[in-house]
């Protein structure tokens, strides 16, 4: 029994892993190419950002958003008319050009052709050849007054064609052995501008060449188990990785262009091409705007090729309700979100993840042709909760579209159909250890309006059952089903209610589990946890509480695990610290403080008295004005410092003592120097006198 179930298990999984859903391009790509694609001061930082930008906007159909249009220009006229610009920039120049249509001459278009013709001649590599014969291409399409046309194009063909490998990759000269899968989609996008700019027509033995290597090439694509298809590039050089989602944009725009310049039936597999428009919306929405950019640009390749355009099968939603009586709803559009051909959409099988077989259903679903919409009435009487897997088949009502679009055959793809489920009989009892008879039983509320309150000891045992029952009357088992004790020192302990049918029932004989409750007794909360994805009811509830009487510990018993903090408490705000200051040292009394001052300023007044008496010689003080203005301001400087050192004594602090006390020093330097220099000046008059 354990190794079928183990095989239905893998069996569902498989299918789930093929079934996915897959959106076209949408609202939300919009918000993100505005996001994303920002310009600064009215421009982005090269022409290449520039380019993808525009091209990005143009096929999301947003407007004018921002004005890039005159440092774009400027930047494109400077290019084109530098001769010093590589036949990169020429290239990314005339793309931006392409878009924005900025004003170059016919002179301007002339000169560059001549140089592009000469560098088509001279190329040596798969790169030199891609720049100048896009550029040329790219000329073409936006002036007739140039002739672009190759003379020498069966030439330019062959040389780019003996870059070809044998498993359909190119490489990017002939002295590099490696191949490359970028290098592959470029140099089919060459081929097809060497087709549309030859004077005459391509040998068809070199055209049938190609085509085998792009079959080489698709029979090389990887696949993912959802049906999306996708190029890896495996080489890593000079021209830098690539990741798959540019690999295959280079890819699907390469064959997509010689497709349409070669004008003949590629005969590529549908599912193929069908794949690789699914893995490009399996991306869903890229981080970064050149992801962005490969994404719209392939798949607007995809969308506008002559080879098969892929149309995608997407739900608006893949959780129905039996509750609500929800109906199956199908989109068809193309990767764009265009509307879709005359077409039905048939539901075909069912399967379903308890049984490995299938329900086969074949019955086609109804069109809203005012939304736009394939739907079903009623899900099938069978369909109870649970996952299924949905097979679903696009049929073409015009046989010519089949030539035209590719459907893919059969869709699969997953649904979660959810309901109310019903719980019956949700009984608490507390059981005798011995006989097992019911001591005490109480009926728990899914409403949570009654709380219980229980009491055992460590001879009796504490059963919970319950039933679940699907709104088909089946047997429901949800993926969480747990019963909680808790210990109000917060020790848990976690219960798995096992199920037997519709039945839940879970015994705790706490007779075998007071080591495990650590011989804690008390009071332990009971909270019942039972939840799925599917079932619209899931509850977390607090049954009560039970007052548990267990044993004393023994000495070597062990004790419970020391809880976990919560990080809330650890990292959260802490509690506002208050400084408090230190009280202010015990002053002595104002009398003694007066005395101490006098016997302060007592020698400065004895000093004064004794100049008074000395009788000053003040005979050297200059008589001039302006050697007597520096001596007044000398001496009152020397006042204004001491009148600091009072004030910093009363009531300054240090910082702003020392800063005033900086410009007071300055200024004594200045007015002292010009005194002393005065008074040694006229001391050396006298002294020659």
């Amino acid at each position: 029994m354990g190794k079928i179930l183990g095989i239905l298990i893998l069996a569902f999984c498989a299918l789930i892993c093929e079934a996915a859903i897959f959106r076209p391009i949408s609202d939300s790509h919009r918000s993100a190419a505005l996001e994303l694609l920002t310009p600064k001061d009215g421009s982005f930082t090269s022409l290449k950002e520039t380019y993808e930008a525009l091209r990005t906007f143009k096929v999301l159909g947003i407007g004018h958003q921002f004005d890039i249009k005159a440092k774009s220009c400027k930047s494109v006229v400077d290019t084109v008319g530098s001769p010093s610009s590589t036949l990169k920039d020429l290239f990314q120049a005339l793309e931006v050009n392409g878009i924005l249509k900025c004003e170059l001459s016919k002179e301007t278009f002339a000169g560059i052709t001549s140089r592009l013709k000469d560098s088509v001649n001279t190329a040596s590599s798969l790169l030199d050849y891609y720049y100048s014969i896009g550029s040329l291409v790219l000329i073409k399409g936006q002036t007739s007054e140039v002739d672009v046309h190759l003379g020498g194009a069966d030439s330019v063909f062959r040389a780019i064609k003996a870059l070809s490998q044998s498993d359909g990759r190119w490489r990017y000269s002939s002295n590099n052995p490696e191949s490359s899968t970028f290098a592959a989609g470029i140099a089919l996008e060459s081929l097809a501008g060497v087709i549309s700019l030859a004077s005459s027509e391509i040998d068809e033995f070199l055209i049938s060449l190609v085509k085998n290597d792009i079959s080489k090439l698709l029979d090389g694509v990887e696949k993912y188990d959802d049906g999306a298809y996708y190029f890896d590039e495996k080489l890593v050089d000079a021209h830098g990785h690539q990741s798959p989602l540019s690999a295959s944009s280079a890819v699907v725009r390469g064959i997509t262009a010689f497709a349409t310049a070669s004008d003949e039936d590629l005969n590529l597999p549908g599912d193929k091409i069908l794949g690789l428009a699914r893995f490009f919306l399996s991306v869903g929405i890229p981080a970064n705007a050149e992801d962005l950019f490969y994404q719209l640009d392939a798949l607007t390749s995809l969308e506008n090729n002559r080879v098969s355009i892929p149309l995608i099968l997407s739900l608006p939603t893949a959780v129905l309700s039996l509750t609500r009586k929800d109906q199956l709803k199908v989109n068809v559009n193309t990767v764009l979100g265009s509307a879709a051909p005359s077409l039905s959409v048939k539901l075909k099988q069912i399967f379903s993840s308890g049984s490995k077989d299938a329900s086969i259903i074949d019955q086609d679903l109804k069109f809203d042709p005012e939304n736009a919409v394939h739907f079903l009435d009623a899900l099938p009487e069978n369909i109870d909760v649970g996952s299924y897997i949905f097979s679903l088949e696009i049929v073409l009502d015009n046989p010519e579209d089949k030539m035209i679009y590719a459907t893919g055959g059969r869709t699969k793809v997953p649904i979660y159909v959810t309901g109310f489920i019903k719980v019956d009989h949700p009984d608490v009892a507390v059981l005798d250890s011995d006989l097992g008879n019911v001591e005490t039983q109480k009926r728990f509320d899914l409403a949570g309006k009654n709380t219980l309150s229980l009491s055992a000891n460590h001879l009796q045992k504490l059963r919970l059952s319950f039933q679940l029952t699907s709104p088909l009357g089946n047997a429901f088992k949800p993926h969480q089903a747990f019963l909680k004790l808790r210990h109000e020192s917060k020790v848990e302990h976690i219960f798995v209610v096992e199920n037997s049918g519709k039945n839940f029932e879970i015994i705790l004989d706490f007779l075998g589990l007071v080591e495990k409750f650590f011989y804690l007794s008390g009071r332990y909360d009971i909270q019942l946890t039972v939840g799925d994805a599917v079932m619209e009811n899931s509850f977390f509830l607090l049954l009560g509480s039970i007052e548990l009487d267990l044993p004393e510990p023994p000495e070597k018993a062990a004790r419970p695990p020391p809880q976990p903090i919560d990080s809330t408490s650890r990292f959260g705000p802490k509690a506002e610290i208050s400084h408090i200051f230190r009280a202010p040292e015990k002053r002595p009394p104002k009398g003694l403080s007066l005395i101490f001052l006098a016997l302060v300023l007592l020698p400065f007044i004895g000093f004064l008295v004794g100049l008074l008496r000395l009788q000053v010689n003040l005979k050297n003080f200059p008589k001039a004005s302006a050697p007597a203005t520096f001596a007044i301001l000398f001496h009152l400087g020397i006042a204004a410092v001491l009148t600091l050192y009072l004030l910093f004594w009363l009531k300054l602090n240090l910082f702003t003592t020392l800063k005033a006390l900086g410009f007071l020093g300055i200024f004594l330097m200045f007015v002292g120097h010009r005194t002393l220099s005065y008074l040694a000046s006229s001391s050396a008059k006298l002294k020659s006198a």
